[in-house]
């Protein structure tokens, strides 16, 4: 029996014991507004405090896994309360397995939140990008302390200083995802149920073990978080917003 409920414009389905949590704005790329960040933190507790669930899925609907954030729609938050951060901070902390079914283009908080993600099954025309810097940003959700871990330092640095973009292949060829498949949902949601199917306490410790919000981890995302503020109220992002709309290079 499938259960399916919608919230603004994150939809959430049970799927024999599975959630599958979608980002469903196709017409903007699945980008992401404050409104909906706040639904997704409520989906990920909701299932993660539900005992008949074990394990999520996270995938987007269209082409687009998420194109990141809805620019026009950012707040800025001095204590580290915006529904972003609240995001970032719930995936973090999430004890549940979490696998995810990227189905296309996957830009900022699309890459950074699969760094908090057990596995990560790609579509062969996804493609990987954190552009933070091209708009005047800074990284999020500890990127700066666990992409280098994951992918190395130097692939690092061209995925968060030069903007790197990143095909499926080399996604997988880089370490920063598991495996590209046809149909990255389906394998993902059957991957789900080979792990909701073993003992859920033995499955719960065994990811605290390897994926704990270490304080290292969290210390990260709060420097990053008091970044983030200074740079949304600088110059440089006020310049890059403005040639954005008005269609012309940012001038530094």
């Amino acid at each position: 029996m499938i259960d399916l409920k919608t919230e603004d414009l994150i939809v959430t389905e049970n799927i024999g014991g599975t959630t599958v949590i979608r980002i469903n704005r196709p017409s903007k790329y699945n980008a992401l507004t404050q409104a909906m960040y706040t639904s997704f933190s409520h989906a990920l507790v909701e299932a993660d405090d539900d005992p008949d669930v074990r394990s999520i899925v996270i995938t987007g609907t269209g082409k687009a896994f998420t194109a990141g954030n809805d620019l026009d729609d950012l707040a800025i938050a001095a204590d580290g309360d915006t529904p972003v951060q609240e995001f970032l901070r719930t995936i973090a902390y999430v004890k549940t397995p979490l696998v995810v079914a990227v189905n296309g283009i996957a830009v900022g908080v699309g890459v950074t939140m699969l760094l908090h993600c057990d596995l990560v099954y790609v579509d062969p025309a996804a493609t990987f990008q954190v552009p933070f810097v091209d708009v005047g940003l800074v990284p999020e959700a500890a990127s700066s302390l666990l992409l280098p871990q994951l992918i190395g330092a130097r692939r690092a640095t061209e995925m968060l200083l030069a903007g790197r973009r990143l095909t499926a292949d080399e996604a997988v060829s880089w370490g920063l995802v598991n495996e590209m498949t046809p149909d990255p949902l389906d394998r993902a949601i059957a991957v789900a149920h080979v792990i909701g199917a073993k003992a859920p306490q033995a499955v719960r410790r065994t990811k605290g073990l390897m994926r704990s919000a270490s304080a290292e981890v969290l210390a990260r995302m709060r420097e990053e978080d008091q970044l983030q503020v200074s740079q949304l109220e600088s110059s440089e992002f006020a310049e890059i917003v403005a040639a954005r709309r008005e269609k012309r290079s940012p001038q530094f």
